[in-house]
């Protein structure tokens, strides 16, 4: 079972992007983001308390996770949900993002010590060729620029967070953590929402169904794969499944949501595709 982790995690996290759109659609996206992971945690605090995880954890633990949550359920998923509400296309933001693996490997070595190769940095220049040929044409037609600057502070959030999280070193149990970071994502959402945000939701069939979706699939499922492999491999390893995501979102949104790539749009992406995947194979 565990073994198909990684293929069941490209499928349900590429299906976020998918979903995202029809959430948007229907609410502001903070406010959207404040609602789920306000279930999140609820969720994962009653499967705690029903499986009597020790909830009560130390100070430093808490912080950890709480600032990790603020990165990756705040900060990245804010920034895709927003840079798409302003009309960044599902499969650009997609590859945006997953530029994810080459930034952690480049930056494996100053920051966990890790010795970074010429194999790495060569596949490093392949992504950020193919991405620059992808945004080059695209900026300021295809893409509103507003929207690539979230997606870029997405992609920095992610590979912090992920970073982050190999770095830490506790060994609280994983639906205690999830807890801990979903509260961080919602804490986040809610000071946005504050401050700068007209927050509302309409809800609608759709907006129900999509919204559950990205609860229980994706929240719930393909987040707590994640935290996983994380915790069970190598940063490098981890996130070197990303490189799928891609595709896999690009096919999904062609499918579902009549999108499509020009051909600079395609070439770029396989530029980066072969990028990643030579700065984070064995």
């Amino acid at each position: 079972m565990v073994k198909i982790f990684p293929f069941l995690f490209v499928i349900l996290w590429s299906s976020a992007f998918i979903t995202t759109k029809p959430l948007i659609d229907n609410s502001d996206p903070f406010a959207a983001l404040a609602f789920r992971f306000s279930i999140v945690t609820v969720g994962f605090f009653a499967f705690s308390f029903y499986s009597k995880k020790n909830i009560l954890i130390s100070k430093k633990n808490f912080l950890e996770s709480f600032f990790s949550g603020v990165l990756f359920h705040g900060i990245y998923l804010g920034g895709v949900f927003f840079s798409i509400s302003r009309g960044m296309p599902t499969g650009i933001a997609a590859l945006i993002v997953t530029l994810q693996p080459i930034l952690t490997n480049a930056l494996s070595g100053p920051i966990l010590n890790e010795k970074v190769s010429i194999k790495q940095w060569t596949g490093v220049l392949l992504g950020f060729t193919g991405a620059t040929i992808v945004l080059g044409f695209d900026v300021g037609s295809n893409i509103p620029m507003i929207g690539l600057i979230a997606t870029i502070i997405a992609l920095i959030a992610i590979t912090s967070s992920t970073i982050w999280q190999k770095k830490i070193s506790n060994n609280i149990p994983l639906s205690v953590s999830n807890m801990y970071q979903a509260l961080g994502g919602v804490t986040f959402h809610i000071i946005i929402i504050i401050f700068f945000a007209k927050p509302y939701i309409d809800f609608t069939q759709t907006f129900l169904i999509a919204m559950s979706h990205q609860i229980f699939l994706v929240s719930f499922g393909a987040f707590t794969i994640l935290m996983y492999l994380i915790k069970n491999n190598s940063a490098s390893k981890t996130v070197s499944i990303f490189f799928l995501v891609p595709a896999t979102s690009a096919f999904m949104a062609w499918l579902f949501l009549n999108e499509s790539l020009t051909n600079l749009d395609v070439l770029g992406f396989l530029i980066t595709t072969i990028g990643v995947y030579i700065a984070t194979r064995d």
